[in-house]
């Protein structure tokens, strides 16, 4: 890699810790590329994305960005996931690692706040930004749909009194 390259790589995993939700750190030495391709398809699923960089680039990267401490993660053959999503790519990188043994995570950063193995776990148990709307969406419409009923429901009780009166009369 040439100065240039270098440079850019820089700029782009620059752009990653800014604008990431969530950033995952592991270790992924001894996993095969057919294992590396499920991860990225299983991250891109979600939203999110899987880079390989030098721990020395990403390191230069993370000065004067948000989680600059996880810096201190990068150790030996690292891998990043990260989504928008605060959510989806710690949920996807937990969820592998339990099925792979050579998938490693080491914690990561959710905007300034660096995360360890346990707070990247707990941060999987979450709830998603998708499951958190339809739990809202669900509580606000919930009230709306038995308004809506006990309103209907004199009318409907109106409406069978009207036609009980009305069959009487014309009997």
């Amino acid at each position: 890699m040439d100065r240039a390259q270098k440079e850019k790589v820089v700029e782009e995993l620059g752009q990653i810790f800014e604008s990431s939700g969530v950033v995952v750190i592991a270790h992924y030495a001894g996993m095969t590329v057919a294992q590396m391709q499920d991860l990225r398809a299983k991250m891109r699923e979600v939203g999110g994305s899987v880079r390989v960089a030098k721990n020395k680039l990403a390191k230069i990267a993370l000065e004067g960005k948000p989680g600059a401490k996880m810096g201190d993660l990068l150790t030996g053959m690292t891998v990043f996931a990260y989504s928008e999503d605060p959510v989806a790519a710690a949920k996807v990188t937990e969820a592998y690692a339990k099925g792979n043994d050579k998938f490693v995570i080491l914690g990561g950063a959710m905007g300034d706040t660096v995360l360890d193995q346990a707070g990247v776990k707990a941060v999987a148990s979450m709830p998603s930004r998708e499951e958190l709307i339809a739990q809202i969406v669900s509580c606000i419409g919930a009230p709306a749909s038995n308004i809506a009923g006990a309103i209907g429901a004199p009318a409907s009780n109106i409406a069978s009194i009207l036609s009980t009166i009305e069959e009487k009369a014309a009997a």
